[in-house]
């Protein structure tokens, strides 16, 4: 059940011009510095170590308290504006300059001179109020951008990247697959009618990248494996076509030639290994691998450029998992609504969502982080 005034976990990626992950942005909403330190520290099995992580503790001013958790190496701390005269805070950028730790100042006023005041590594303003930032030191970050157009426009107007959810807002769409697309699908319905291994073999080789991915992906990091997979046959031998057929679902979502296609592939995959793991508790073993796959395919009309209705008209997919990524009442629907909460800076829907759930916020910020590490871990290039 959940606890009275619970520690939260909300995340966000940063991503620089070329729209390439730069960070992950973690917001830490709790009542005070102790709790947020004591919810972190349970995280250090989970924590996502690939990129950076931008550690916002949203509206609590930040002191010198924070210095009792142990940094992971990655972690570069937000400093909001509004608390650089505070005295703790000073006396924790201190601290923090002598330590040697990145900082991040966020909630920028240009024209203001807060950006010369220290060596920044990173400058964030909000881009609804300020379309323009200049910043004297440190790479200047857009926030508060509504689409991707947005972010063409901030990146006119001098600033060097962005955080936040704006890639998955404004992207064109088609009615029909691509080629390239439409062969994976075709691929996966072999796989999930348990098609002859010769057969699926014989689509394969018509894309020998595809074998390529499929293999690297299963062997990566990720996946655990305590043996080398070596072929496709070799995979179904080790692994049956039920568990295969959520690894051929990785090569549908790393399809995408988007600009954003990382981010928009590492949210997918992070939504789906979330669902995974916060299931666990409501279903049986069996439906797992459809919780991820439903969350991994719930960008799929993002990551393809086309429409959900054109995508699952091409698949096979179990009923559970197409209604859940059609309408909002499907059996999983819960799973990818409380995913889609970890996605914002304001924790009210996460609240919302885990309430109705009857989760513990401990285990959902243990399941938002291990999904992030997880796909951050995958090489989806």
């Amino acid at each position: 059940m959940t606890s009275a005034s619970p520690v939260r976990f909300t995340r966000e990626p940063v991503l620089n011009k070329s729209l390439a992950i730069t960070a992950n942005r973690l917001i830490v909403h709790a009542p005070a510095i102790g709790p947020a330190i004591e919810a972190l520290e349970r995280s250090a099995e989970n924590w996502p170590d690939r990129y950076p992580v931008f550690l916002s503790l949203g509206r609590l001013v930040p002191t010198p308290d924070l210095l009792e958790w142990e940094f992971p190496p990655n972690v570069m701390v937000e400093i909001p504006a509004q608390t650089l005269a505070h005295p703790m805070t000073q006396q924790l950028i201190e601290q923090l300059r002598n330590a040697g730790t990145s900082m991040c100042l966020a909630w920028c006023t240009p024209g203001n001179g807060e950006d010369a005041r220290e060596d920044w590594r990173f400058v964030m303003a909000d881009a609804r109020r300020h379309a323009a930032l200049d910043a004297a030191n440190g790479l200047s970050l857009a926030w508060g951008l509504a689409d991707a157009r947005a972010f063409d426009a901030a990146i006119g107007n001098g600033y060097d990247g962005a955080s936040g959810w704006f890639f998955l807002r404004g992207a064109p769409t088609t009615q029909q697959l691509a080629p390239s697309h439409a062969q994976i699908v075709r691929l996966l319905n072999l796989v999930r009618k348990n098609a002859d291994i010769p057969e699926i073999e014989a689509v394969l080789k018509q894309d020998v990248a595809l074998s390529y991915k499929l293999l690297k992906y299963i062997n990566s990091a990720g996946f655990g494996l305590m043996c080398e997979i070596q072929s496709f046959r070799h995979a179904v031998t080790i692994l049956g076509y039920e568990k295969l057929n959520k690894w051929l679902s990785l090569l549908l979502v790393s399809a995408s030639r988007d600009p954003s296609a990382a981010a928009l592939m590492q949210t997918a995959i992070a939504r789906g290994r979330f669902m995974e793991q916060i299931g666990s508790k409501f279903f049986d073993k069996g439906e797992l691998d459809n919780l991820f796959i439903t969350g991994a395919f719930s960008l799929l009309d993002v990551l393809l450029g086309t429409g959900m209705q054109a995508v699952l008209e091409e698949m096979h997919l179990p009923n559970p998992v197409s209604e859940s990524l059609m309408s909002d009442d499907g059996v999983y629907s819960p799973f990818l609504r409380l995913a889609r909460s970890t996605e914002s800076f304001d924790p009210a829907a996460l609240e919302k969502h885990v309430g109705e759930l009857q989760l513990d916020f401990a285990d959902v910020n243990d399941a938002m982080l291990a999904g992030l590490a997880f796909a951050d871990r995958l090489d989806l290039s």
